[in-house]
């Protein structure tokens, strides 16, 4: 069978031909999607994220006949639901979701329910750019073995967003409370049924507890106490001075640093270490706004996508998950004036081509380089996650 060649983007770098031996298979999955529109879920609190999904589906149409819908979400977990339930009533073709943003908790729910296609990630041709090997972010999601049900789309670092020429964070989380207690009114965190809100609290959470390995182990009875102690006495201390008093909080990320460029309050939090770039090239944030890392590091994470079980377009989506990993698409995505997330790929896995794309992005005095983040902090496995809302939820909820 002849080579499929991809053509290139306009950014100027095309694919070579595939030589691997599964190359029929992936001719065969690019024939079958043709005419296929991809119904992919995805958080829609971002524009810029919605915009990039939407470019994707541009450029998916125009080289392979693959349409995107976005199904935009307030929560993972709404399309997780339905794929749940359409399990239930014996729906095992033909789903509603195709392509699935997904992380964490919620790849744990559905990898141990069975409810995801695959594996399949691995074997995209454009996997080979991945750092695949045992122990790296690709292969492994808030502690739980990827195993090739999902795929890697965009790298994530927890960051604070301030203005410089207003104030100077603090060197850590735990003295966020005493800047709070100087500051009353100036500081908040997204609500924390938000990934963003709770994603402020578990790195809190590895900052604060006495031993941070024992959070790579599920949360039980037995270790949640002891470990959380010293989070919620420092808690405690930050409610009261809070933004309202801690009795209320912004919806989102997106929300909060609106509060942050009006002068509201004096931090936004961002899991992009762009954020601040691409909002002042936005026009959003003025021209002072920075990004900070709390000393030691911050959470770091690859967000994945997935396909369920019984996706309706499963060729399509198979064909956005590796349009996702193509150099020049990470290249375009990593671009501050596109959306500015850090790309997934493994730098020593490019040729000279490809990391010439990366050498001519925009730069700019608000993005740090990716060596100024300091150290990763590994995500806690899921259950930490869902249990620290739980049991803030009981506490602070009225």
């Amino acid at each position: 069978m002849r080579p499929v060649l991809i053509a290139a983007l306009s950014l100027g770098l095309a694919s070579p031909a595939f030589a691997d031996p599964d190359h029929a298979d992936w001719a065969a999955t690019l024939e079958a999607a043709k005419g296929q529109t991809v119904y992919w879920n995805a958080w829609g609190g971002d524009a810029r994220t919605n915009a990039f999904i939407e470019w994707v589906g541009d450029q998916t149409e125009a080289r392979y006949g693959v349409r995107v819908e976005q199904v935009k979400l307030s929560d993972t977990a709404e399309a997780v639901n339905r794929v749940i339930a359409e399990k239930a009533a014996g729906r095992d073709s033909g789903g509603s979701v195709d392509l699935i943003w997904i992380n964490g908790p919620n790849f744990l729910s559905m990898k141990s329910q069975g409810l995801l296609y695959g594996p399949f990630a691995d074997e995209l041709p454009n996997a080979r750019y991945l750092d695949l090997s045992e122990g790296s972010a690709a292969v492994t999601d808030f502690t739980v073995p990827v195993e090739g049900f999902e795929s890697a789309w965009r790298l994530a670092r927890f960051v604070l967003v301030y203005d410089s020429a207003r104030t100077t964070p603090p060197a850590t989380m735990a003295g966020l409370a005493d800047w709070a207690a100087a500051n009353p009114g100036r500081l908040t965190h997204p609500a924390v049924s938000n990934f963003m809100g709770s994603t402020f609290l578990k790195q809190a959470l590895i900052e604060l507890t006495p031993d941070p390995a024992i959070l790579q182990q599920p949360a039980t009875d037995e270790n949640f106490d002891a470990a959380t102690a010293p989070f919620w006495d420092w808690y405690e201390t930050l409610r009261p001075n809070l933004w309202r008093g801690g009795e209320t909080f912004p919806e989102n990320q997106s929300v909060q640093q609106q509060m942050l460029n009006d002068g509201e309050v004096e931090f936004g939090v961002s899991f992009d270490p762009a954020a601040a770039a691409s909002a002042i090239a936005e026009g959003l944030l003025p021209e002072t706004a920075r990004v900070h890392v709390p000393e030691g590091g911050s959470i770091g994470n690859i967000s994945f996508v997935a396909i369920p079980f019984n996706a309706a377009n499963r060729e399509g989506a198979e064909v956005v998950a590796n349009f996702l990993l193509e150099p020049a698409t990470q290249a375009h995505q990593q671009n501050i004036e596109v959306l500015g997330s850090f790309s997934v790929l493994d730098p020593s896995k490019l040729g000279p081509a490809e990391q010439a794309l990366f050498a001519a992005l925009p730069s700019s005095p608000a993005l740090p380089a990716l060596e100024d983040l300091g150290p990763t902090l590994l995500e806690p496995h899921a259950s930490w996650m869902s249990r620290l809302v739980e049991v803030w939820t009981e506490r602070y909820t009225k």
